[in-house]
């Protein structure tokens, strides 16, 4: 379990985030939600290990985070950015990436390796795309592979951030789809996400962020109840409730419309 105890957290010694006290449950799916600005890169990237806190402390199974080496925590945690660039090589190069934490000096993947990236590739149906140029293929496609090589990475932590931006909507529940199966794969999910209606949806809990402080950390339905969604989005929200015949159970669904 990932904890973060009395984190205050920023740039250049400028703080962002004040006084974080949180949890990441294992084999959840938890989502950062907030408006641009509020922290939620911040609080991820320190979660990461990515970003030295300036105070306060970052704990993996009671360990803090910062005494470990580079690469066992490699083999521990995966953290994919919003924003980077595209490498020139083929998507199954890329995806071997994820094994390097486990390579030798020789940097040469054995036939384990392999097996374990075949089987990424294979989880995501990415066999007709592996020996494209990863520049060739479109948003979609792309974050498939990344997810892919966070698969090879074989750990049981993933930070994913804004995992779905720019993508089309069905690319991004496709991807949405893709994450829910780590979590049945036992991971544990913390990612930023833009989509207020799909952090409810595909959570089972929702750190609700907010001038660089924690407003509410609970489950959807209960973050959804507190209104408070509606307060600092300033928007008006509805929850509709749909049934399926088909054996499918209730699914919810989360409308948000700006206020006048």
């Amino acid at each position: 379990m990932i904890e973060l105890r009395d984190i205050s957290a920023g740039y250049n010694r400028t703080r962002i985030l004040h006084n974080i006290n949180l949890s990441f449950e294992k084999g959840s799916i938890t989502s950062i939600i907030g408006k641009n600005g509020c922290g939620k890169t911040t609080l991820l990237k320190t979660a990461a290990s990515i970003l030295k806190p300036l105070a306060g402390t970052v704990s993996l199974d009671g360990r803090d985070i910062a005494t470990f080496p580079g690469k066992e925590l490699a083999k521990l945690l995966s953290f994919l950015p919003q924003t980077r660039s595209i490498p020139n090589i083929t998507a199954y190069n890329l995806v071997m990436h994820g094994r390097y934490p486990y390579l030798g000096f020789s940097r040469t993947p054995r036939e384990e390796d392999r097996d374990i990236v075949r089987q990424a590739i294979e989880s995501l149906n990415l066999e007709e795309y592996i020996h494209k140029n990863v520049r060739q293929l479109s948003g979609g496609q792309c974050q498939k592979v990344y997810l892919a090589m966070l698969l090879a990475q074989n750990t049981d932590l993933v930070f994913l951030d804004e995992p779905t931006i720019y993508l089309d909507i069905n690319h991004k529940l496709e991807i949405l789809e893709v994450i829910r199966q780590l979590k049945e794969m036992g991971k544990t999910i913390v990612m930023v996400l833009h989509d207020l209606g799909n952090a409810l949806m595909y959570s089972d809990r929702v750190c609700l962020l907010d001038q660089g402080e924690v407003v509410i950390f609970d489950s959807p339905e209960k973050v959804f109840e507190s209104g408070e969604i509606d307060r600092v989005f300033h928007v008006s929200s509805t929850q509709i409730r749909l049934e399926f015949e088909a054996g499918g159970g209730e699914q919810k669904q989360y409308l948000f419309s700006l206020k006048a």
